[in-house]
């Protein structure tokens, strides 16, 4: 009798008690940065050489998280990809000023530049992780992997049905094809593209198992279905028409924390 009554409670009480349920989960609450530097010319293998050596030792010792450190696998590009995890921004700011002052980062800086600056162009993006994002931690894959860092632009007043569209059904789709979603944010409230932007990371197993996944999720009814009925509540596309989408092939360093 006992046992009878306890189990036709259980329902009762998962419902009493929503923080048991899956969509209660705890929302990812750290500000991503993601860091792009555009060396000069044959200066990458020294900011490679720098960040290994030094560089992702000095910045955690300031409380800064790494989590990923990556190169395009296209080697005409000259760029380099770090992900750092902070706290919030006054955080992130505090480490940052900390880092910049060590006398240990000075003076490998300053040895390391003593032919020439090594970075032509630094950019940052300051990201927040959508409420249907997965949990980013750093790991290695047990196989090899290529990552795909996707940036889209939203038509004005749309990045929340974009957003929503990719809620609903594009995660989703994107597994079903074969891709796997590693994480997806916004820009932080407060930055310029706060109200348009959408970046996130894929993983696939080669550029060529990208392609052919990407060729069947577009062929997919029910995306089909599913971008035809955004677009129509919204009144045109969801990402701009210039430079809405866009994409680069990545693969992680070899002292990387994420492979």
């Amino acid at each position: 009798m006992i046992r009878s009554f306890v189990l036709a409670a259980l329902p009762l009480l998962a419902f009493a008690f929503p923080s048991a349920r899956a969509e209660d989960k705890p929302k990812e609450s750290r500000l991503f940065e993601l860091r792009v530097y555009t060396a000069n010319e044959g200066k990458l293998d020294a900011i490679h050489k720098r960040t290994k050596d030094a560089g992702l030792k000095l910045l955690e010792k300031h409380g800064m998280t790494v989590l990923g450190v990556w190169s395009p696998v296209d080697p005409k590009d000259a760029r380099f990809f770090l992900l750092l995890a902070h706290k919030d921004r006054a955080a992130r700011d505090a480490s940052f000023k900390a880092f910049a002052g060590d006398p240990d980062w000075v003076k490998v800086r300053d040895e390391s530049e003593k032919n020439g600056k090594l970075v032509a162009k630094a950019e940052e993006m300051f990201l927040t992780a959508t409420d249907y994002s997965p949990a980013v931690a750093a790991g290695a894959s047990k196989t090899e992997r290529v990552f795909e860092l996707r940036t889209y632009i939203a038509t004005e007043g749309h990045l929340d049905n974009l957003n929503a569209r990719f809620r609903d059904h594009t995660l989703k789709l994107f597994e079903k094809h074969g891709m796997t979603n590693w994480v997806y944010w916004n820009y932080l409230k407060g930055t310029k593209g706060d109200d348009a932007m959408l970046v996130y990371f894929l993983t696939h197993a080669s550029q060529d198992a990208a392609k052919k996944s990407f060729g069947s999720f577009g062929k997919d009814p029910e995306w089909v279905t599913a971008r035809k009925a955004s677009e129509e509540k919204a009144g045109g596309s969801l990402t701009a028409a210039k430079d809405g989408v866009k994409s680069v092939f990545l693969k992680p360093t070899d002292y990387s924390p994420t492979k």
